[in-house]
C-alpha cells in the first residue's frame, strides 16, 4: 500500500482538515490547523507530504513521524507541529482502516467506556454566566469552562478582581457542589496578577485554572503552583514533550496538549505517558473540528491519566458551520449525562461528509483573532 496524494481542505469556522489517499482506496483524515495561520500550515503539509509521504507506505507511522519532525535542520514550533499533527492523525486513520480497528484499540485498547466532556460558557468576555451554566446543567453536563476576565491588565485591579470572583459564585452556585467548572486565564495576566486571581478563586474551588501566565514564562510558572491550592493546567501553546516537561516540573495539576497543534497522536500519547509519571492528569484540547475531536476521544479511551475533553460544539467562534456539519455520523458525539461514549467504528471512528467539505473549501476568509488594545493604546493580550 502507498500513499499517492495529500489534499488540504480550509473550512469554515477556521479549521483545515488533510485527507490522504493510497492505492488501496483506503482515506485518512485529519486537521492540521493553527487557529489564524490555516494557509501558512496548509503550506507546510504541503511540503511535507511531498518530502516524506507521497509514495511512502502510510503504516510506515513513527517512522514518518521522526522524518517529518526531524528531517529539516529547523524544527519544532506550532506550524510545522501542527502539519504534522493532522498527517499524523490521517495515517492513525488509515492504520486503523486497515487493520478494521479504533485507533485506541491499536494503542492498547479501552481503559473506560466513556468520556467526560465540558463545554464553554462566556464567550472571550465573560458575561450572563450562571444563566448559560444553568442551560449546560439542565443539558447535562457537569463541567463548564469559561475566561477568568476579558481584556484586563497585567496586575489587575480591586475591581478585576471582585469580577472574576463574582464569575467564578455564579459558576459555582449554577453547578452546585458536584458540578466541575475551569477557568481560562488565557496568559492575561503577569505571574503577580495571576497569583491575586487565583487567591480570589480559591473559595469557589474551580477544577483547575488554564494558562495562568503566558506559555514563554514557563519557567516562572512554578511561582504560580507554590502560590495557590487551586489545581493549575496548561499546553495547549506546547508542542512536544520537551516543551511539557518544564510544566511538569514547575507542578501543573493538569497538561492541556492539542491533537491537532502537537504533532498528532503520536506525540500526544507519548506527552500523556511523561505526565503520568509525574502524577499528572491530561485534558486535551480541543475547541477545534471533528477530526481533532475524534482524535483526542481516541486518545481519552487508552490514556489511563485522562481527566476530561474540551470540546467545541456550539462555541462562540463557530460562525458559518458546526462541527456536526462535516460529518455522516453524528451519533459519534452525541453527548451522554455530559459524556462521550467510546466509539467502535475503525481509524478515527467518523466518517467524513467529503461532498460537505469540497463544497466548503475556501468558502470564507480566512480566521483571525481578534488584536486587543488597553485605553492606552498599548497592546493587550487576547
Amino acid at each position: 500500500m502507498r500513499i499517492t496524494r495529500v489534499e488540504t481542505f480550509a473550512v469554515p469556522p477556521r479549521w483545515l482538515f488533510c485527507r490522504i489517499e493510497t492505492d488501496s482506496g483506503l482515506v485518512g483524515w485529519g486537521e492540521p490547523v493553527v487557529e489564524g495561520r490555516a494557509a501558512t500550515v496548509r503550506t507546510a503539509v504541503r511540503e511535507l507530504a511531498g518530502q516524506f509521504l507521497i509514495g511512502a507506505d502510510p503504516l510506515r507511522i513513527e517512522d514518518h513521524w521522526q522524518q517529518m519532525t526531524k528531517g529539516s535542520f529547523y524544527r519544532g514550533g506550532p506550524v510545522l507541529s501542527s502539519a504534522v499533527a493532522g498527517l499524523d492523525q490521517a495515517l492513525w486513520d488509515i492504520a486503523g482502516k486497515a487493520y478494521g480497528a479504533p485507533v485506541h484499540q491499536l494503542m492498547g485498547g479501552p481503559v473506560r467506556e466513556r468520556a467526560r466532556a465540558y463545554c464553554w460558557v462566556g464567550g472571550d468576555e465573560p458575561s450572563d454566566v450562571r444563566e448559560q451554566v444553568a442551560a449546560q446543567v439542565a443539558a447535562g453536563f457537569t463541567a463548564v469552562k469559561m475566561n477568568a476576565s476579558g481584556r484586563t491588565d497585567r496586575l489587575p485591579t480591586t475591581a478585576a478582581l471582585d469580577a472574576v470572583a463574582a464569575r467564578a459564585a455564579a459558576a459555582r452556585e449554577a453547578l452546585g457542589p458536584d458540578g466541575d467548572f475551569a477557568v481560562d486565564f488565557h496568559g492575561r495576566f503577569s505571574v503577580a496578577g495571576a497569583i491575586r486571581a487565583l487567591a480570589a478563586l480559591e473559595p469557589y474551588a474551580p477544577m483547575f485554572a488554564e494558562e495562568p501566565v503566558l506559555p514563554e514564562y514557563t519557567h516562572l510558572l512554578g511561582r504560580v503552583t507554590e502560590a495557590t491550592t487551586v489545581p493549575v493546567a496548561t499546553g495547549e501553546r506546547l508542542y512536544s514533550r520537551t516543551d511539557v516537561l518544564p510544566a511538569l516540573q514547575a507542578g501543573v495539576a493538569v497538561v492541556q496538549p492539542d491533537l491537532s497543534h502537537a504533532g498528532g497522536l503520536s506525540e500526544v500519547r507519548r506527552i500523556a505517558s511523561l505526565a503520568e509519571t509525574w502524577d499528572v492528569a491530561v485534558a486535551p484540547h480541543c475547541p477545534l473540528g471533528p477530526l481533532a475531536l475524534a482524535a483526542s476521544l481516541q486518545l481519552a479511551f487508552c490514556t489511563p491519566n485522562f481527566l476530561i475533553q474540551e470540546q467545541s460544539i456550539g462555541i462562540h467562534y463557530n460562525t458559518g458551520a458546526e462541527l456536526l456539519d462535516y460529518v455522516v455520523d453524528r451519533e459519534v458525539f452525541r453527548f451522554h449525562d455530559g459524556h462521550l461514549l467510546r466509539p467502535t467504528g475503525p481509524g478515527l471512528g467518523v466518517t467524513v461528509d467529503e461532498r460537505a467539505v469540497r463544497e466548503a473549501d475556501s468558502r470564507t476568509a480566512d480566521w483571525h483573532n481578534p488584536v486587543w488594545r488597553h485605553p492606552d493604546g498599548s497592546f493587550a493580550e487576547w
